[in-house]
C-alpha cells in the first residue's frame, strides 16, 4: 500500500478539494486534516495563521504522507513559501481563482470574494497586479462560520451572502471568484442571488497540479484501490459526519 496524501485546511471546506482530488486520483490514499478548532484562519495574524499550520503539517508528516495540499488560501499565503523551504516533500497551494475569471471580463466588474487574512497578503496583492483589472476584493466576513456550522443552502446561508454582496451587485458582474474553499459549498445559495454570475474557483486546477506533480516525480498510484480519512482537531461528533455529508454533496 503506498504513502497518503495529506490534504489539510482550518476546517471542513477543504473537503471540496479533497473531493476533486479523490475524483483526479482515484488509486490514491488521502489524509484530510480539518483544523476546526481554530477556524476560521481568515480572521487571524498571519504567524498565528503559520503557527496553526505547523500544528497539523507536523500531524500528517508523522503518518508518513508523501505530498501535502494545503487546501486553503489563507494558509497558503501565509505559509505555503516557509513549507517548501523546510520539507523536501511536494507541497501543493492554492490562490483565488482570478487568472481564469479575468478571461470571462466583458465590461463588467470580478468580484474576489475571500477571507480578509488571503486579501491583505502579498500573494494576493501579487495577483491583482497581474490579473486585477476590474476585480473588487470583497472580504467575505461570516461565510465560513455559515459553512462550519453546515449552512449551506438555508436562510442563514442567504442572508449571510446578501449581507457581504449586497454593496456590489449594483455594477454589472461577470464573475465571482471563490476565493476560500469553504465559499465552495455555498454554490447554490450564491447562484439564487445572482443568476447567471459564473462562479470560479481553483479546486479543480489544485487537484490537476496534484497530479503533474506526483507524476513528475514518480509518486503517483495507477492501480489498486484508493481510500480516504478523514480527521479534525475540533469535535469529532460534530465535525467529521459535516465532512462526510459534503463529500457526497
Amino acid at each position: 500500500m503506498g504513502r497518503p496524501i495529506g490534504i489539510f485546511d482550518s476546517g471542513v471546506g477543504g473537503v471540496s478539494v479533497l473531493r476533486e482530488a479523490m475524483a483526479l486520483l482515484p488509486n490514491e490514499r488521502f489524509l484530510f486534516f480539518g483544523d476546526n478548532a481554530h477556524a476560521p484562519y481568515g480572521a487571524k495574524a498571519p504567524e498565528e495563521i503559520r503557527a496553526c499550520v505547523r500544528a497539523v503539517v507536523d500531524e500528517l508528516l508523522s503518518r508518513d504522507v508523501k505530498a501535502l495540499v494545503i487546501a486553503c488560501n489563507t494558509a497558503t499565503a501565509a505559509a505555503a513559501k516557509d513549507l517548501r523551504a523546510a520539507l523536501s516533500l511536494p507541497v501543493i497551494g492554492m490562490e483565488p481563482a482570478l487568472k481564469p475569471a479575468h478571461a470571462l471580463l466583458h465590461g463588467g466588474q470580478i468580484l474576489v470574494l475571500a477571507t480578509p487574512a488571503t486579501l491583505h497578503m502579498e500573494k494576493f496583492r501579487l495577483l491583482m497586479e497581474r490579473y486585477g483589472e476590474g476585480a473588487v476584493p470583497v472580504e467575505g466576513r461570516g461565510l465560513v462560520e455559515c459553512v462550519e456550522a453546515g449552512h449551506l443552502d438555508d436562510a442563514c446561508a442567504a442572508s449571510a451572502l446578501q449581507s457581504v454582496l449586497a454593496p456590489h451587485l449594483s455594477r454589472p458582474t461577470d464573475a465571482i471568484v471563490l476565493g476560500c474553499t469553504h465559499y465552495v459549498f455555498l454554490r447554490r445559495a450564491l447562484s439564487r442571488l445572482v443568476p447567471g454570475v459564473p462562479l470560479v474557483d481553483g479546486n479543480a486546477g489544485t487537484a490537476r497540479q496534484l497530479r503533474r506533480v506526483l507524476e513528475a516525480q514518480g509518486l503517483l498510484e495507477t492501480a489498486g484501490p484508493g481510500s480516504c480519512e478523514l480527521h479534525t482537531t475540533g469535535d469529532p461528533a460534530r465535525f467529521l459526519p459535516l465532512m462526510e455529508r459534503l463529500l457526497r454533496a
